[in-house]
């Protein structure tokens, strides 16, 4: 009994830390592709994710409860991040691409505190939360563990929000374009491109997907003002420890800070949170470059 006790809550946290895994990934991704289109930190790429989780329990909430409302937000939240992206990048960060690194970390950091600001203005600071419909509601049986239906839906979007990342990168004139204009800029405006929009379409995909995170996590954490300082963090390091601009190097990190902090909460609950920056530690001693090479 004990034994399958402990199998079953080894199982039932890998799958909480998998979960968490994939929605750190798509928040990540994000940012990794602005890193390395725009070769810009955007600090404020935590605030847009908590955006997406308010916008999606304010849309969820007007439509009642119907279970198409869920969808709906899911939907209508990362579009609702990506027109403030735009606005933010076509009114203001477009003017300061030729500005040195540390002028574009400044911004990004005001921006952050603008719309953190803003976010409370509008939401309060009220916790929030979404229900899923009713058939990703409850758990299923395996190897007699109960699993959150939730969760194992989470673990289907990050490989696909994956995949789709990597075919807009590498298959599609957009992504080959952009990925021109990471190394020289000059040399594609000179082609007759308008590399300002190819940067402000590249911005916009990132936030979009920032917002996309944090519509998927409202239904499995209390959508809050400060949700973005933590997340912020983690996706910095995980683009470090992944590979600039990679997106698989993002999806690594991402799982290895996910598995990690479950086998902290399995191992020493009261250090768990403590496991995965040690394990980003060790990584950037014995790598410093990331576990995969950068793509830009």
């Amino acid at each position: 009994m004990e034994t399958a006790l402990s199998l079953s809550s080894a199982l039932s946290q890998l799958l909480v830390g998998l979960s968490r895994a994939m929605i750190l990934f798509i928040v990540a991704s994000g940012l990794s592709f602005i890193l390395g289109v725009l070769r810009v930190p955007n600090v404020a790429h935590g605030s847009l994710y908590m955006i997406g989780a308010f916008a999606a329990h304010t849309i969820a909430t007007a439509l009642g409860g119907h279970p198409a409302g869920f969808w709906l937000a899911m939907l209508g939240a990362p579009l609702i991040v990506g027109g403030i992206s735009l606005a933010a990048e076509r009114l203001l960060f477009r003017h300061l691409y030729e500005r040195e690194h540390l002028m574009l970390l400044l911004f990004t950091f005001g921006l952050a505190l603008i719309l953190g600001d803003l976010t409370k203005m509008v939401w309060g600071a009220d916790y929030r939360s979404i229900v899923p419909p009713p058939f990703l509601q409850g758990s299923l049986d395996v190897l007699g563990t109960a699993l959150p239906r939730y969760n194992l839906f989470l673990l289907l979007v990050g490989p696909a929000v994956a995949v789709a990342l990597w075919l807009v990168s590498t298959k599609t004139r957009f992504g080959r374009i952009a990925r021109a204009a990471a190394v020289d800029r000059e040399m594609v405006g000179a082609l007759g491109i308008h590399v300002s929009w190819v940067f402000a379409w590249a911005f916009v995909l990132g936030c979009v997907l920032a917002g996309l995170g944090g519509a998927l996590v409202s239904p499995t954490i209390s959508v809050t003002l400060g949700m973005d300082h933590t997340i912020i963090i983690e996706a910095f390091l995980i683009v470090t420890i992944g590979g600039l601009g990679n997106i698989w190097g993002a999806l690594v990190g991402s799982l290895l800070f996910g598995v990690t902090q479950s086998l902290g909460v399995l191992l020493l609950p009261q250090f768990a949170i403590v496991f995965p920056y040690l394990a980003v530690v060790v990584i950037l001693t014995l790598k410093p470059t990331g576990l995969l090479r950068s793509v830009w």
